[in-house]
């Protein structure tokens, strides 16, 4: 757990503390008292539920994935641990936000300072914010400033389809993915002209208008979509500024694709987001705002030669920016990335190779100098086999630093159908995570980081038989050299600054645990369940890591009446701790949510949701508030 540096001494320092301060990378204050809520019942049920479930039903079996290897697959033949959620799942879970979607997925925690377009972290099995990597229609999101993506800042409204891969899969994309991969997806024209209006209110002086039309004409297909929301929000941080804690988002999506020869494809996507957010720091009594922009902007030019041989030529940018006013700090990072990807499948043999370029920018006034910059250059090989009653997949990759120099990455996953309807994974692999040019040349930084390294390997049963299936993965995660901000006289060694601290490879951390899920049908009612047992801790002192829980379980229920689709969650967590000490108890909590929607006339849905029905008070981030019961109305027209 990490701790604010003083916040005395050096002129612009302020400006760091109360970015840090909203930060959960380094909050560390102290926490009022919450009831211990026990789990054991909850998880006898949530395990009497499981051997007749799975968390993917039978026709999201039959979808086709891309993040697991960067190569199409059928999910079936997909040895890694993967979700698909596509725009139907989506819109029918009512979901607010993009974190909202991902949290009900196994193996997903999520910790909030505040409301929706508050600070979010989000934890895979356990690993660190920045241990899972964003890819926005192929495109990596990134900050180099705190690390990992700011996930509050992806407008749900844009998302198509989500592919979540748990699991490190540095092998394949390189640093970041220690924890594993979330890929999002935005609309995709096709078909006759199609557009859709949709307006909604909602508890907290929630306001949303989201617009969209696509299609395809001849050899052109085409999508565009616009959104904004407007939310008054609650008092987030009651203790110390009581006010409202609103926020402002316009965000918007196009995709344009050529098919100017068969077998030969030009593409490009772009996604824009630019939020403006409320928020409270410990340190003053000012409301301040947050001012976040994410965009992303790709080109591909996909090339089928023949049957057998196939290429995809990528060149894209990524941008993570954040400002805060009327305290002024800026960290703004831009991230190119450049690749050439080689596909060959010869009868049951699939093998890739890849050149990749990776070039990442950090401006930031506490950076020396204020705008730093690094490249990485990679070679990627794979190898697929499907025969039979077996799957392998292989990888190897090799990664060249400007900065630290190669670090070379492997997986190896296995699997065997057992039965038709059984099937036996394992998998081996190791990754790493490069350090953020602000770790590294900040005034808390140190130029002598090392890259955190992991090793993962894993074991699993799937069952899938009709309407029923059934999952269980075993893993074990444990990572090198984690960087922590070490706080303390004489603890930053290199000196930059007057400050008592700075990041250090001095963490070690193990993740392990264990996954069930599933999902089934009783009569009218499909329904999907979820436990992880996971033990996330520092390995060198044994004590539980900061704001994950070691129990997690999720109930789904969804079902049809009076034409009416009704949906049901129930998510239960277990205590966690704010600190790295294992002293700040935050009490485990159980959120009950309900989801409606309708078609009325000819292309007119309604939609109506409750969250946390129970009004359930409680904290994910000490000191900060969550939203209690909160309704949302939704009307949405689709014409042609």
């Amino acid at each position: 757990m990490l701790s604010c540096p003083s916040a005395g001494g050096e002129a612009g320092k302020g400006s760091f503390v109360v970015f840090c301060a909203m930060n959960p990378l380094f909050l560390s204050v102290p926490q009022r008292p919450h009831s211990r809520l026990r789990l054991s019942a909850f998880s006898v049920a949530i395990a009497a539920a499981l051997p007749a479930a799975h968390a993917q039903t039978s026709p999201q079996l039959q979808a086709v994935v891309v993040t697991a290897t960067r190569t199409e697959q059928p999910l079936t033949d997909v040895v890694s641990d993967v979700s698909v959620l596509d725009r139907t799942v989506i819109e029918r879970s009512g979901a607010a936000s993009l974190a909202d979607v991902l949290s009900r997925l196994p193996g997903v925690e999520l910790t909030r300072n505040g409301g929706a377009s508050a600070v979010t972290s989000m934890y895979v099995r356990g690993a660190e914010t920045r241990h899972t990597m964003l890819l926005i229609d192929g495109v990596r999101v990134d900050s180099q400033s705190t690390g990992g993506p700011t996930w509050s800042t992806v407008p749900l409204e844009q998302v198509d389809r989500i592919e979540v891969l748990r699991g490190p899969a540095a092998a394949i994309y390189g640093s970041d993915a220690m924890g594993g991969v979330v890929q999002i997806f935005t609309r995709k024209g096709s078909g006759p002209a199609q557009s859709s209006v949709a307006v909604g209110v909602g508890s907290h002086g929630t306001r949303k208008l989201d617009a969209s039309v696509g299609g395809s004409q001849g050899q052109m297909d085409y999508s565009l979509a616009i959104g904004s929301e407007r939310n008054t929000g609650f008092n987030s941080q009651p203790t110390s500024n009581p006010d409202k804690d609103g926020y402002r988002r316009t965000s918007g999506s196009a995709r344009l694709g050529w098919q100017w020869h068969p077998g030969h494809k030009l593409e490009a996507t772009w996604l824009g987001s630019d939020a403006n957010t409320q928020y409270d720091t410990f340190a003053l009594t000012q409301d301040d705002r947050a001012l976040q922009r994410l965009s992303t902007l790709g080109m591909s030019w996909s090339a089928r030669w023949s049957d057998t041989y196939r290429t995809r030529v990528t060149v894209a940018r990524g941008q993570d920016r954040y400002e805060s006013q009327p305290s002024p700090y800026l960290a703004d990072t831009q991230l190119r990335s450049y690749l050439l990807h080689n596909e060959w499948k010869l009868g049951s043999n699939t093998l890739t190779a890849g050149l990749e370029r990776r070039e990442d920018f950090l401006s930031n006034a506490n950076t020396t100098p204020t705008q730093t910059h690094r490249r990485q250059d990679a070679l990627a090989l794979g190898y697929g086999l499907k025969h039979g009653r077996h799957t392998l997949q292989m990888n190897l990759r090799r990664d060249d630093d400007s900065e630290f120099g190669a670090h070379t990455t492997g997986s190896a996953a296995y699997a065997w159908a057992l039965t038709p309807q059984w099937r036996l994974t394992a998998s081996a692999g190791t990754a790493f995570r490069a350090p953020t040019l602000f770790q590294r040349f900040s005034i808390y930084g140190l130029p002598t980081l090392k890259p955190e390294s992991s090793t993962n390997v894993e074991v699993g049963a799937k069952f899938a038989a009709g309407p029923q299936s059934f999952s269980v993965v075993a893993y074990r995660n444990r990572v090198t050299d984690l960087i922590n901000y070490v706080s303390g006289p004489g603890a930053c060694v290199n000196g930059v600054g007057s400050f008592a601290g700075c990041f250090g490879n001095t963490g070690r951390a193990h993740y392990t645990g264990v996954t069930l899920a599933g999902g089934t049908r009783l009569d009218r009612v499909a329904l999907t369940a979820s436990l992880d047992l996971q033990n996330p801790t520092d390995a060198t002192t044994g004590k539980l890591l900061a704001r994950r829980a070691k129990r997690l379980g999720k109930l789904g229920a969804e079902t049809t009446v009076d034409g009416w689709n009704l949906a049901a969650d129930w998510l239960i967590s277990g205590q966690r701790f704010n600190d790295a000490a294992n002293t700040q108890r935050l009490g485990g909590y159980g959120l009950f949510n309900l989801a409606a929607t309708k078609d009325l006339a000819q292309g007119w849905t309604v939609l109506a949701r409750i969250d946390n029905l129970a009004n359930r008070d409680y904290q994910t981030v000490t000191g900060y508030a969550t939203a209690g019961r909160s309704l949302y109305l939704g009307l949405k027209w689709t014409g042609r």
